[in-house]
C-alpha cells in the first residue's frame, strides 16, 4: 500500500473536532490530515440533513485531495425548540458568533422553557469517501438535557450546557477519554471504523 492511501484528510475547519477525531481513531495506523494541507478542497454549502451534509463534504474532500476523506455533520436537538437547532447548530444565533455566543443564544431561546422541555440529544453522522466516489456513513447519538448555565472547561461547542443522561455531568466536565467513549461523535466514528479499516486494508 502506498503512503498516500494511509493519509486521510478530515473535512473540517473546526480544530476541536479534528482533535476529537484523531483521538477516536488513534489506534489506526493512519495519518489524519487537516484541510489546511489541501487548499484545493472546496466544501459544499451545508443543508438541513446530517447524512447528506457529511457525505457531500467527504466526497468533495476525497475528490479534490485525491485521498480517502472523513467528514461528519452533527447537531443539538432540543425538545422544547421542536428539534432545533439541529443541522444548523454551528450557525445558530446568526453569523459571526463563537462557541460562547451560540451557547448564549441557545440559553436565551430556552429561557422560558419548562424543565421537561430541556431534554435534548446530540446527533452525529460520520462519513467516509474514496476518490472514486465510494461512500460509507454511520450515525451516533447521545441523550441528555440542557442546563441553565454552562459547566466545565473541556470540549467545545454546546458541551458546557449539555448534561449527559446517566452522568450528571456535562460533556465539558468529562475527561476526554470518557467523552470519547460516550459522545455522539464517538459512537458514529466507532461505527464507521470497520469501513475505514477495509479501505486502508488494516
Amino acid at each position: 500500500m502506498t503512503s498516500s492511501l494511509r493519509e486521510v484528510v478530515v473535512a473540517t475547519g473546526n480544530p476541536g473536532k479534528l482533535l476529537e477525531i484523531r483521538a477516536l481513531l488513534g489506534d489506526l495506523a493512519v495519518s489524519l490530515r487537516s484541510m489546511e494541507a489541501f487548499p484545493e478542497i472546496l466544501l459544499p454549502e451545508e443543508g438541513d440533513d446530517y447524512e447528506t451534509n457529511a457525505v457531500e463534504k467527504a466526497r468533495a474532500a476525497a475528490r479534490d485531495a485525491g485521498r480517502l476523506a472523513l467528514a461528519d455533520d452533527s447537531g443539538l436537538e432540543v425538545a422544547g425548540l421542536d428539534g432545533r437547532p439541529g443541522p444548523f447548530s454551528a450557525r445558530f444565533g446568526g453569523p459571526g458568533l463563537d462557541d460562547a455566543g451560540r451557547v448564549g443564544a441557545l440559553l436565551e431561546a430556552m429561557s422560558a422553557l419548562e424543565e421537561d422541555a430541556r431534554a435534548a440529544r446530540f446527533v452525529c453522522v460520520a462519513a467516509l469517501a474514496t476518490p472514486g466516489g465510494e461512500v460509507a456513513a454511520a450515525r451516533g447519538e447521545c441523550r441528555g438535557r440542557i442546563l441553565a448555565e454552562p459547566r466545565g472547561l473541556g470540549g467545545f461547542g454546546y458541551d458546557p450546557v449539555f448534561e449527559l443522561e446517566g452522568e450528571s455531568r456535562t460533556l465539558a466536565e468529562l475527561l476526554p477519554a470518557r467523552k470519547n467513549a460516550l459522545s455522539h461523535r464517538a459512537l458514529a466514528f466507532h461505527a464507521l471504523e470497520p469501513a475505514l479499516r477495509k479501505h486502508l486494508k488494516l
